[in-house]
């Protein structure tokens, strides 16, 4: 079966929207965003990337951790507080990297709809301000964002 792609279109000045795709339904979806031993083995980013900290407090109110590490040993970290949990439907949730380089926090509503045991991911993502948002979208961050989702297919075939 060929492989679904991340789509990727802004509205207004602060928003950007990804849809994606995937052959399983929402329930297995759903869990492998918000369980720590499934999200580490998907959401790496480009090649060389490893997860060493996942922590995920799925409630309203409760925090996540990520921290990826790369080949050459630099980190990447961000965190973040569940404003709304619907499961397996809809996660908000806003984060902030350690170093911030997306101009503030963000929130990042993720919704799933499943149809004839296909899944679509629908995520909006709110940029502190425009600039924050243009620096992502050059960031190379739709790439690693892809690779992840790739991944993610193979996982969702093996669980």
């Amino acid at each position: 079966m060929a492989q679904d792609k991340l789509t990727v279109a802004t509205q207004g000045d602060r928003e950007v929207v990804f849809t994606r795709a995937f052959a399983a339904p929402r329930d297995l979806v759903f869990d492998c965003m918000t369980k720590p031993d499934l999200v580490k083995r998907w959401l790496l980013g480009p090649p060389g990337w490893t997860m060493p900290v996942c922590e995920i407090d799925l409630r309203v109110g409760g925090k996540f951790r990520y921290v990826w590490r790369n080949q050459d040993g630099r980190d990447m970290g961000m965190a973040g507080v569940y404003r709304e949990i619907a499961a397996p439907e809809r996660i908000v949730h806003n984060e902030v990297f350690d170093d911030d380089w997306t101009g503030g926090e963000t929130t990042v509503t993720s919704t799933l709809t499943e149809a004839g045991g296909r899944t679509t991911l629908t995520t909006l993502v709110i940029y502190a301000n425009e600039a924050a948002r243009k620096g992502a979208l050059v960031s190379g961050m739709t790439d690693g964002m892809e690779m992840g989702y790739a991944r993610l297919d193979a996982l969702l075939e093996t669980v």
